[in-house]
């Protein structure tokens, strides 16, 4: 499969905690006019909207793509429309309509279209009974026990599956965690390394839903982006894996986190009081093991939990100061 030059990408799920962020890191990179944001329910920001062409779409009605494509002269597809582990556990109908058939009909329009690529990120929540949790290989068992775990496993076959069946150059990659200090979170069960530090700077304290000693890999958003764009610029004939690849950069217990803050906020406390999550998060892993992804792409994270730390108080204090924490 030679390689093809990206042009025009359509983000679903742009209004997403990662779609919003990466729409707008694309179109810095590839130019605003030539990335299409496409959302549901979920009103944009007024920087999404404005920075950029954007469409009310719904991935489970097909001719919404359709029609999208048609138009826009996609070449490019970044599927983010998800609904994540804790929501998902709400609604697991909704879940598996939204995670696999909004997928089927992205990868259906990819091969009619005979576009370039589709990129459907997948999740840590793919591992659950029998997987390793230290180190977690790219190849193990997968028996996920949230149905966005399920839904996760299914559409890393369905890719490789287009791949083998069709020739469509369809990616994917585990995300672990992500935290930002640009956009909130949306209902993952990691989202208490998100909170811990908004909480931080506005109220000096934070009630976390896991333990203290819960441990599980995370990312900066910043190096999530490069992740992403990263994969998606690769050379396709380098990659012996497809829609499942492993994606590292650092891991620590939310004690860790916390403590990690207090460096900076001295005042600051957690109290640590799990709810339902908690069982989520026991069956995730602690670390991954990407080599796969370094060797076949390059990948190489550039923020520790220091680095991150540092970063995340900075831009929050900044906003707080102005009265605008939360945008």
């Amino acid at each position: 499969m030679a390689k093809k030059k990206i042009k025009n990408i359509l983000v679903t799920g742009s209004v997403g905690q990662i779609g919003s962020e990466l729409t707008m890191a694309l179109r810095e990179k590839y130019g605003a006019g030539n990335v299409v944001a496409a959302g549901n329910r979920s009103k944009p920001s007024d920087a999404l909207k404005n920075s950029g062409p954007f469409e009310w779409a719904d991935v489970t009605d097909i001719m919404q793509i359709v029609d999208v494509v048609r138009r826009y002269k996609i070449d490019t597809i970044v599927n983010m429309s998800a609904l994540l582990s804790a929501v998902g556990e709400k609604n697991p109908q909704l879940c598996w309509d939204v995670n696999i058939n909004g997928l089927i009909n992205t990868l259906e329009v990819a091969r009619i279209f005979e576009l370039n690529q589709v990129l459907c990120p997948s999740s840590i929540a793919v591992w659950g009974d029998g997987a390793p949790l230290e180190n977690t290989p790219q190849e193990t068992v997968l028996k996920p026990k949230t149905m966005y775990g399920v839904t996760k496993v299914a559409g890393e076959l369905l890719c490789d599956y287009y791949v083998r069946r069709y020739g469509v150059d369809a990616r994917g990659l585990r995300y672990p965690g992500i935290i930002s200090a640009e956009t909130l979170p949306g209902g993952g069960t990691t989202d208490y390394a998100v909170w811990i530090y908004y909480k931080a700077v506005e109220e000096n304290k934070y009630q976390c839903f896991v333990r203290e000693d819960t441990r599980l890999p995370m990312m900066y958003m910043p190096d999530c982006l490069k992740a992403t764009i990263d994969l998606m610029e690769a050379d396709f004939k380098k990659l012996k894996h497809h829609g499942d690849f492993n994606l590292g950069a650092m891991s620590f217990s939310a004690g860790q986190l916390a403590a990690n803050i207090k460096k900076h906020i001295p005042e600051f406390t957690a109290t640590y009081v799990p709810d339902d999550r908690q069982k989520i998060a026991d069956s995730w892993p602690s670390s991954v093991d990407d080599s796969a992804a370094r060797k076949e792409w390059g990948w190489n994270p550039s923020y520790d939990l220091d680095a991150m730390t540092k970063d995340m108080l900075a831009k929050l204090q900044k906003r707080f100061k102005k009265g605008k924490l939360y945008g």
